[in-house]
């Protein structure tokens, strides 16, 4: 059974920074796409940054400039790091693969929160 696992969310002050992991385990084969997304209450969970196994990126336009997702080919784990973060980004992050015949798998999620 695929899991994965997040850690590295806590109280940062507006302007600190963060690094988010993700360590994906089970019967896992092929990963085609690796994502963070975030949800606050009330709202739709959505996309920060995503990157296929090709290694092209995307990025909502809120956190362009300031998070990066990066990952290892030789491993599973990804990662989101975030700098200049903002009270805007407080939030629960959740870590999504996406794996070969297009099947989703979640983590817990890990919450961050922004303030002074």
């Amino acid at each position: 059974q695929v899991q994965l696992v997040e850690s590295g969310g806590g109280l940062v002050q507006p302007g600190g920074s963060l690094r988010l992991s993700c360590v994906p385990s089970g019967s896992i084969f092929g990963i085609h796409v690796k994502a963070w997304y975030r949800q606050t209450p009330g709202k739709e969970r959505e996309l920060v940054a995503a990157v296929s196994s090709g290694g092209i990126t995307t990025y909502d336009d809120s956190v362009k400039g300031r998070f990066t997702i990066s990952k290892d080919n030789a491993v599973n784990t990804f990662y989101l790091h975030m700098n200049s973060l903002k009270p805007e980004d407080t939030a629960i992050y959740y870590c999504k693969i996406k794996l070969t015949g297009d099947k989703n798998y979640w983590g817990k999620g890990t919450q961050v929160t922004v303030s002074s």
